[in-house]
């Protein structure tokens, strides 16, 4: 063994490396839905399908090689054509197209059910975040990116769900057929979660048809798969299957959380409220483009800190948080956020990074400027540039 260190030293690194290599996951995963499955054997079969192939091809060639290599012939034959071998290099590659034809009509006739769902949710897709309704049950959410900003900028540790962890999963029953019509707000989108093997384009302005039906719960995470912009990686699916008793609990307990958030749009809020409030809708959606810091990244993104609009009147800070600016990349929060998200975060930005004026805007503030805007008699929306 001494003898030979270096060969020994390349077998044990060998041995290391196939150890560690037989830890990833280099196939495509069987999932957990029926179609998901169905998916997967199509693949594998296509798969050894194509081995066999390649066996025999490559073996030919190589026999070839090596049966008629020149030092044992070296006057080659002279031929011109074959009928009988014309055929069948053309019968054989037609019955493997049938052969592989036959089980991927027999998958997508699966994939493409037109039954009738238990469940419909709207799956919208923004600029960066999912937007999920469920249809017929007045329930509605954002879906935001939790990954610590701090870890992003390799300023904390990173955990095993990096990038792929949301506050607000999308829920769904276990056992239910669950539709889901996919569009877009803004950009193209792709939703795309591989366990329940669903992908869907999220196009604006379309709606794209897509279901599964999930037998037991779990917790399946997916992405965008369409690049979208910035943060494009930042914008992660996950889908919580709960028992059918969980789910309607979970769904009895956001329809009582709705109309709490209706109630508290009444409420009389102070400054300290308000703030702390808004700096958490601001962390959820803000930062990305605007910073932790309040300093954005100019010229696409500009400062919060000491700017005109969030030092400037209130009117104008309501005007470009709920209308947007169009022909830029600040987008119209009017329809994303709840009064009191708009009324909280934009008074959070006026005292927040140094800002400090100590005045505050209202949930009801934010209800007048929406009634004066439907009336006519608000500011108008900001132009582009």
């Amino acid at each position: 063994m001494m003898r030979h260190p270096r060969l020994w030293m390349g077998l044990l690194s060998c041995s290391a490396l196939s150890q560690a290599q037989a830890a990833w996951d280099v196939n495509m995963r069987p999932g957990v839905t029926e179609v998901s499955r169905s998916v997967f054997d199509l693949h594998m079969t296509i798969f050894w399908i194509c081995v066999a192939i390649g066996v025999l091809v490559f073996g030919a060639m190589f026999w070839s090689m090596f049966a008629h290599r020149r030092s044992r012939r070296p006057q080659p034959a002279h031929f011109h054509e074959n009928t009988r071998v014309e055929v069948l290099w053309t019968v054989i590659p037609l019955l493997i197209l049938i052969a592989m034809a036959v089980p991927a009509t027999r998958t997508l006739l699966h994939i493409y059910d037109p039954s009738e769902p238990d469940l419909d949710i709207q799956v919208t897709g923004y600029q960066w975040k999912w937007h999920y309704k469920y249809l017929g049950e007045d329930v509605e959410f954002f879906s935001n990116l939790a990954t610590d900003r701090n870890a992003i900028g390799n300023q904390a540790p990173k955990n095993d769900h990096y990038l792929l962890e949301v506050d607000e999963p999308l829920v769904i029953p276990a056992g239910a057929k669950v539709r889901f019509l996919v569009t877009a707000a803004d950009v193209i989108h792709s939703w795309w979660v591989p366990e329940l093997a669903v992908k869907k384009d999220a196009i604006p302005g379309f709606i794209n048809e897509t279901w599964t039906r999930v037998a037991e719960p779990g917790l399946y995470r997916g992405q965008c798969t369409e690049l979208c912009g910035k943060d494009h990686g930042f914008m992660p699916v996950v889908v919580e299957v709960k028992a059918p008793a969980d789910y309607a609990a979970w769904l009895a307990g956001k329809k009582a959380a709705a109309a709490e958030a209706t109630a508290q749009a009444g409420k009389a809020w102070t400054l300290e409220e308000l703030v702390a409030q808004g700096e958490r809708v601001y962390r959820t959606a803000c930062v990305a483009c605007h910073q932790p810091t309040g300093e954005g990244l100019p010229p696409a993104f500009p400062a919060l800190k000491g700017s005109k609009i969030a030092t400037g009147p209130k009117e104008g800070h309501m005007n470009i948080v709920i209308d947007g600016k169009p022909g830029t990349a600040m987008a119209a929060f009017g329809k994303q956020l709840s009064d009191v998200d708009l009324a909280a975060v934009i008074t959070y930005e006026r005292n927040a990074f140094g800002n400090a004026l100590g005045d505050s805007v209202t949930p009801q503030d934010i209800h007048a400027f929406r009634q004066a805007r439907e009336t006519g008699q608000g500011m108008q929306p900001a132009q582009p540039q």
